[in-house]
C-alpha cells in the first residue's frame, strides 16, 4: 500500500514544520540535510523514529508549535525507562476525539447509548480518549475509571450501561464477576471496546459469551494520540486505520523494508496532521499485517489484522526463540484449556526451567491433559516446558493488562 499524492504532500508539510521549530526531532532531521519530500521513494529514505528518540526528547523536546499553543500532555504507560511526553494541541485533542467518535459509529454505537469507560484516566491516554469520543458522539459516558468492581457492577445495573470500554483484562474479570453473582439479568450491555492490550481468540469468545455482547477491537498509541486511530467493524475482518489521520506501513523489523500486503511484519506510523508533536515513521514494534481487498462493509480505510505480539517481545528459551502468542494458539487447540495462562522462566540448579500454567475446569484429568501439552510444545515450538494445570480462577486478574510472561532469569 503505496503512500499516495496527498498524503505524501501532508508528510511534506510535517517535515517542513519540525524544521522550521528545530526541535529534537526537526533538529535530526536537518542534521541529516531533510527538507522535505516530494516522491515515494524520498519517503522510504525517510529514517525511522524510535522510542528513545522520544525518551532522549524529555521532557518537552518533541514540541513543535509554541508552548502557548499546548493545551495538555500525555505520558505512554511504561514503568520502566524515562518517560515519553507528548504534547497536543487543542486541535490534536480534537482531531483525536474525531477519529474516536469514528470507532465509536464504525461499531454501531449511537447517541443513545451509554458508555461505561474502566481503563486509567490521568496521564494514561486511554480513560479520556473513551471519554472525549463518547461526547463526540453525543453518548452518555460514564466515567468510572480502573478498579472498584463492586462500585463498577452497581454502575453497570443502575445506569443501564450498554457499552463496555476496558482492556481485556479487565472485562475478563467483569464478565466473571457478573456471572458469580448471577447478575447476567441485571446486566444491559450490548458491545465492548476493548484495547491496549493483546488478546487471544479463546479468549475473546469467553468474554463475548460470558457477557453476550459484541466486542469491537480498539488499536492506538500514545505516542500517535493513542486509542481510537482504528477499530474493526461489524464484519470483524480487521481493525480499519484511518489513513486520513495517519500513514501506515508494515515492515520487515530486520530490514526495515516494505513488505507485501498480505505479510506480517511491524506497523510503522507517520501522524499526517498532528501538530503537538508530529512522528515520522515511527516504530511501534506491534507486528500485524495489511490485509488485502476491500472490506465486506464498503469502507476505504485499509485494515490490519490483529496484533500478533510485538517484536520485542520475543522470548528465548535453551537456544529456542519464540512468541507467546504461539504458547495461545496452541492451547486454542484444547477445548477444556481456558483462556487464561502465565508463563514463568527461572535459572534453578544451573539450569533454565519454564513453568507453562493454563487454567481448566475440574472435571478432567490435570496430569493427563499436562502430558498433552508438553507434548504439544516440544512438537510446535520445540521445547519441552513444565506445565501446571490449574483450576478457572486461580491465575490472576488484572484491572489493566495482564502480564503473561515472567522472566525471573535476569532479576
Amino acid at each position: 500500500m503505496k503512500i499516495n499524492e496527498q498524503q505524501l504532500k501532508l508528510v511534506d508539510r510535517q517535515i517542513k514544520r519540525l524544521v522550521a521549530a528545530d526541535n529534537f526531532y526537526g533538529a535530526k532531521l536537518k542534521k541529516e540535510g531533510i527538507e522535505g519530500v516530494e516522491t515515494v521513494e524520498d519517503f522510504l529514505k525517510l529514517p525511522f523514529s524510535h522510542k528513545q528518540d522520544l525518551r532522549d526528547a524529555y521532557p518537552l523536546g518533541l514540541m513543535a508549535v509554541p508552548e502557548e499553543e499546548i493545551v495538555r500532555i500525555h505520558s505512554s504507560s511504561g514503568t520502566t525507562g524515562t518517560p515519553v511526553i507528548i504534547p497536543y494541541t487543542a486541535k490534536d485533542v480534537d482531531d483525536w476525539a474525531e477519529m474516536f467518535k469514528r470507532c465509536y459509529e464504525f461499531a454501531g454505537i449511537t447517541e443513545k447509548d451509554r458508555i461505561q469507560i474502566t481503563p486509567g484516566y490521568g496521564l494514561w491516554t486511554a480513560g479520556i480518549g473513551f471519554q472525549n469520543g463518547a461526547e463526540k458522539l453525543k453518548a452518555m459516558a460514564v466515567p468510572m475509571g480502573p478498579g472498584n468492581t463492586d462500585k463498577q457492577l452497581q454502575f453497570m445495573m443502575d445506569m443501564k450501561t450498554t457499552v463496555l470500554c476496558a482492556t481485556s483484562s479487565y472485562a475478563l474479570l467483569l464478565a466473571e464477576e457478573i456471572e458469580k453473582r448471577g447478575i447476567k439479568d441485571k446486566v444491559y450491555l450490548k458491545k465492548g471496546v476493548i484495547g491496549s492490550e493483546r488478546w487471544g481468540e479463546k479468549m475473546r469468545k469467553r468474554i463475548s459469551t460470558e457477557l453476550g455482547i459484541e466486542l469491537y477491537d480498539i488499536y492506538g498509541l500514545t505516542e500517535i494520540y493513542g486509542p481510537g486511530i482504528g477499530i474493526n467493524c461489524k464484519y470483524d475482518q480487521g481493525m480499519h486505520i484511518w489513513d486520513d489521520y495517519v500513514y501506515l506501513e508494515i515492515i520487515d523489523p530486520a530490514t526495515g523494508e516494505n513488505v507485501p500486503d498480505g505479510e506480517f511484519g511491524e506497523i510503522v506510523l507517520t501522524t499526517l496532521v498532528k501538530e503537538g508533536a508530529p512522528l515520522i515513521r515511527y516504530r511501534t514494534h506491534d507486528i500485524s499485517r495489511i490485509i488485502p481487498g476491500e472490506c465486506p462493509c464498503g469502507s476505504k480505510f485499509p485494515r490490519i489484522d490483529v496484533i500478533q505480539g510485538r517484536s520485542d517481545d520475543m522470548v528465548k528459551f535453551k537456544g529456542v526463540n519464540f512468541f507467546p502468542k504461539q504458547i495461545e494458539e496452541i492451547l486454542a487447540l484444547y477445548p477444556e484449556v481456558s483462556s487464561e495462562y502465565q508463563i514463568r522462566i527461572s535459572h534453578l540448579e544451573r539450569r533454565d526451567t519454564l513453568r507453562l500454567y493454563v487454567e481448566t475446569t475440574g472435571d478432567v484429568d490435570f496430569m493427563q491433559l499436562s502430558k498433552k501439552l508438553e507434548a504439544a510444545v516440544k512438537s510446535k515450538i520445540g521445547f519441552t516446558p513444565i506445565v501446571k494445570v490449574v483450576e478457572v480462577g486461580v491465575l490472576p486478574r488484572s484491572e489493566k493488562k495482564t502480564k503473561r510472561v515472567i522472566d525471573e532469569r535476569y532479576e
